[in-house]
């Protein structure tokens, strides 16, 4: 899990770079492209089969991811990094709190003073560093903190139904992009140079590793141990 946060970080530092070439929106779906070109070169490779039984939980966590991914790279192009990524990195605090609901785990008096001075963080971080017209900004970031969380939650439960990490990831990739695709149809399409590609690649490339990392996490650790890393 430590490993999927840096590279979570890495790609935030491209999508910040990709900004001034692309919309947010175009930066999601070439994300996502990328990331489905590079897991099913992988199964094709090693001769693994994409068919399962539970796409309709595929498709619940590819919907929610696309809405984090896309709600979390709106807020790196529009607020300062480090702030997009906390707010981003507050979906453990949510992913707690559904994880109890959902998977029946434990709720105890130390993991409910950690959810309070997590939220109470998110406040002070929301009120005094962000100017009046990056609170809207703001709390979508704070949305895509939710939204990972609902994702993180599927992905464990995809893992409990005994579905491999990779084909989690390809159906993730595949969902967020047609629903990126669609939706950036209704924007500006800009052209790739050279100096864009290269940017797309490494979004793209980070993007993808850090999903696998962060997927077989989930799959095969507990799931608020993985989420507090």
């Amino acid at each position: 899990m430590l490993v999927a946060g840096f590279l979570f970080g890495l790609m935030g530092v491209f999508v910040k770079l990709g900004a001034q070439y692309f919309s947010d929106l175009e930066l999601v779906f070439y994300r996502s492209f990328v990331g489905l070109l590079v897991i099913y070169a992988i199964i094709r490779q090693q001769g693994l089969s994409v068919a399962t039984h539970h796409w309709r939980q595929h498709l619940w966590r590819g919907t929610s991811g696309s809405i984090a991914l896309m709600l979390f790279f709106y807020c790196i192009t529009t607020l300062p990094l480090a702030t997009a990524v906390t707010l981003n990195y507050t979906s453990p605090l949510f992913l707690t709190i559904l994880t109890v609901l959902a998977l029946k785990e434990r709720f105890h008096a130390p993991l409910a003073f950690s959810i309070a001075v997590g939220f109470a963080g998110i406040v002070l971080l929301l009120h005094p560093t962000l100017e009046r017209d990056q609170l809207v900004p703001g709390l979508l970031g704070l949305t895509s903190g939710l939204f990972a969380g609902i994702a993180m939650l599927n992905v464990r439960q995809l893992g409990l139904q005994g579905e491999p990490g990779w084909r989690v990831v390809f159906y993730f990739s595949l969902v967020a992009t047609l629903f990126s695709g669609v939706t950036m149809l209704f924007g500006t399409i800009h052209p790739v140079s050279a100096d864009s590609l290269l940017i797309l690649a490494g979004l793209g490339g980070s993007g993808t590793l850090a999903q696998l990392a962060m997927t077989r996490a989930y799959i095969t650790g507990k799931t608020l141990v993985a989420g507090s890393l």
